[in-house]
């Protein structure tokens, strides 16, 4: 019903438009990408900002962790978990970084986290070795996405379907058997296209488990195909996705005097430790150009993800303990200590989402207006038993099995609507304003049982909001290289499934402005301010809200966000020789703005998860004759893992600062052969890179890699 009305006020809005010039008309090349931003070129003349990670630099840097590449994006936030960037932490300005769930990811223009407003946590993340690029935007034009308005955007665009037949392999292999391949062939014969595309990626891990010769790695296989058919007018675009994993990963980490000694090591605890997961995507995708200057596109999307994280409970408790001196807590950690009962549980989730978003690009004179709709549905359902152990002799045996009950066994449910209307006006030749109003409906609902079999529902919650969030944003061009922007535009943060009746979502009116030249290089400087009524953390045991919760979700009162970013990049010809320079920083304070006596927290608290300083080099040196050297920089912060560790926090409060420089080399034979060698952190350097979930974790250590690329 919602979902008639919905395309009956669009179509009606729609009806007027014959005349009207629209730009990126419904056919042409690459048809298929679902994209929000578009070029370098387009991002640096956003009404807003954004920036985009193209194919040249995920290809040049033989890239597969989506953090590295992040990294290089003013803005973003990274704390690493696993070293490989398995399960992100990202967070964006006022956006910080519990799982990446608050921020709105998308993989071709559609929602990609496991159940985006009931359990937004990103446990499931694409695979970064099979992207053509990525797209970040950020101020008032990502009202057009959502349900995560507050900070930005992520958007991983998939290899798109060729012009020509082509084909590509590219194969890499280093230290710890660390190997990745990429393999994909398309072709168009008439109207149609097709693309069928897989990424392979395997590790054995770089951390060693006590008394144990098990891998600490991954196994990663993704399988991608898409079938496409464009008529003059239409098209449509078939999209299927399968995905597993196996990762030998723990959420246990090491008390700090263990790290100082050995940062790779592991505790025989963790040993059983193993994620399990598999993902399958479908998106169906129509566009119709009703004229020149009106288009449509409906797309229909369908995501299943499962896992299981079988893991050691509370190891949290022993490391605190540990932290504080207990020898007890140590043997226990050592395994020179017996104990009985520790508990090893299956995290064992379903996830799914689906709906159906329609919208309409209308060009009008000056005016390029976007309106639409969506209607989404998505749940999680949690079963989720405990197996008991005894450590003996530095042993494990099993002790027995407990069916769950209470939070272990629960469903949460979100049914949401959401509309937005959009205008880009070209007012004069150098202004352009954009006016933006989005609205979203959120309704949650959890189910708690008392018994395996779900017959005792012991407890229920639910939670509804619905928030108009407004935003306008421009650009002025003082000159042909010089131009002016700004922006306002109210953020929201849906609560998730955990939420109770009078809980209230996380809003906050958020605020930019800066200046671009536009040259021989290019700069950009921008402020940003984001004024928090109410900041609120999501709770889950991967990064548990500052009160200690591990499940719902937990307001933390006023909070301000604010800082300046920076970017300045060229490509300078020396001779024989190209120069690409990037250059990043990103300074940003983040704290609580009044006192908040209920909680504890004081005006002045920093928020956890936002480092106050961030920065990047990429730099390299092209030879005509097929050769290029590259280097890449970056350095984030320590953060604090609690709030205000910056007010009489503890030692074990914090990370560290990092700074890592990775180097690559490539040779291109011919067109088609290309060979290329990446040393991966060259120094060595090992951080505290985060102590959640349970202890202090390291950064991946220096690792070497050598490859080579086919292209047919």
């Amino acid at each position: 019903m919602h979902l008639r009305l919905i395309a009956a006020a669009l179509a009606a809005m729609t009806t007027t438009g014959t005349g009207i010039a629209v730009a990126n008309p419904v056919s042409g090349p690459n048809l298929e990408e679902l994209t929000i931003v578009g070029s370098r070129d387009d991002a640096r003349a956003l009404a807003g900002t954004g920036s985009v990670i193209d194919s040249e630099q995920i290809r040049i840097e033989a890239a597969s962790d989506i953090n590295k590449l992040l990294k290089t994006v003013p803005g973003i936030y990274v704390r690493e978990e696993d070293g490989y960037g398995l399960r992100p932490n990202i967070g964006i300005r006022g956006a910080t970084s519990e799982r990446s769930s608050k921020i709105t990811l998308l993989e071709d223009g559609v929602m990609i986290a496991p159940a985006p407003y009931s359990n937004p946590a990103a446990y499931y993340f694409p695979t970064t070795l099979r992207m053509h690029k990525v797209e970040v935007l950020k101020g008032a034009p990502l009202l057009r996405y959502g349900p995560q308005t507050t900070g930005g955007v992520v958007n991983l665009v998939s290899t798109p379907i060729p012009q020509e037949s082509v084909g590509t392999l590219n194969v890499s292999y280093g230290e710890n058997a660390e190997g990745d391949l990429l393999a994909n062939y398309g072709a168009r014969a008439g109207g149609f296209g097709f693309l069928v595309e897989t990424a392979q990626l395997r590790s054995d891990g770089f951390k060693d488990i006590d008394r144990s010769n098990n891998d600490t790695g991954y196994d990663i296989a993704d399988y991608l195909v898409k079938l496409s058919w464009e008529g003059e007018r239409q098209s449509i675009l078939l999209k299927a996705q399968y995905s597993e994993e196996t990762s030998d990963e723990t959420y246990l980490g090491l008390t700090d005097a263990d790290f100082d000694a050995d940062s790779t090591r592991r505790y025989g605890l963790s040993e059983p430790d193993q994620m399990e997961n598999d993902h399958q995507g479908y998106n169906l995708v129509y566009r119709l150009a009703f004229s020149d200057n009106v288009r449509m596109s409906a797309t229909g999307y369908y995501n299943k993800f499962s896992r299981d994280w079988f893991k050691l409970s509370g190891g949290n408790s022993f490391i605190d303990a540990a932290n504080a001196g207990d020898a007890f807590a140590q043997g226990v950690l050592d395994g020179t200590q017996d104990i009985e009962d520790l508990q090893y549980k299956h995290n064992n989730r379903d996830y799914e989402s689906k709906g159906v978003e329609l919208n309409f690009d209308i060009g009008l004179g000056d005016h390029e207006i976007s309106l639409g709709g969506r209607l989404h549905e998505d749940e999680m359902d949690r079963f989720q038993p405990v197996e008991y152990f005894d450590q003996v002799n530095g042993a494990l045996v099993f002790a027995g099995i407990k069916e769950p009950t209470g939070s272990d066994n629960r469903e949460e449910t979100a049914e949401a609507t959401s509309l937005w209307l959009l205008d880009s006006w070209q007012a004069t030749e150098a202004l352009n304003i954009n006016l933006a109003l989005r609205y979203e409906d959120v309704e949650t609902q959890r189910k708690q049982y008392g018994d395996p079999a779900r017959m005792d529902l012991a407890s229920t919650r639910s939670n509804a909001s619905d928030e108009l969030l407004p935003g306008a944003s421009f650009t002025y061009d003082l000159s042909s290289h010089w131009q002016v922007l700004g922006g306002v535009h109210q953020g929201f943060s849906p609560l998730g499934g955990g939420a109770q009746e009078n809980e209230d979502p996380e809003t906050s009116t958020n605020w930019e402005a800066g200046v671009r030249y536009r040259g021989a290089v290019f700069i950009e400087a921008v402020g940003f301010y984001s004024d928090f009524e109410n900041k609120t953390e999501n709770c889950s045991n991967a990064s548990p809200c500052s009160n200690g919760d591990t499940s719902g979700a937990f307001n933390t009162g006023e909070a301000e966000i604010y800082g300046l970013e920076f970017q300045l990049g060229g490509n300078f010809d020396m001779g024989d020789f190209q120069v690409p320079v990037d250059v990043m920083y990103t300074y940003t304070v983040a704290e609580i703005s009044q006192d908040n006596a209920e909680e504890g927290f004081m005006s002045g608290d920093k928020l956890a998860a936002v480092p106050e300083n961030t920065f990047s080099l990429r730099a390299g040196i092209e030879s005509n004759s097929g050769w290029g050297s590259y280097a890449v920089a970056r350095y984030t912060d320590g953060m604090c893992v609690d709030i205000g560790c910056n007010n009489g926090g503890s030692e074990f409060d914090s990370t560290d600062d990092l700074f890592v420089v990775d180097l690559i080399g490539r040779y291109a034979f011919n067109d088609s052969t290309t060979v290329f060698a990446k040393l991966e952190n060259m120094f060595d350097e090992q951080a505290i890179v985060s102590r959640q979930p349970e202890g202090a974790r390291p950064n991946k250590p220096r690792t070497a890699m050598v490859g080579v690329e086919f292209n047919f």
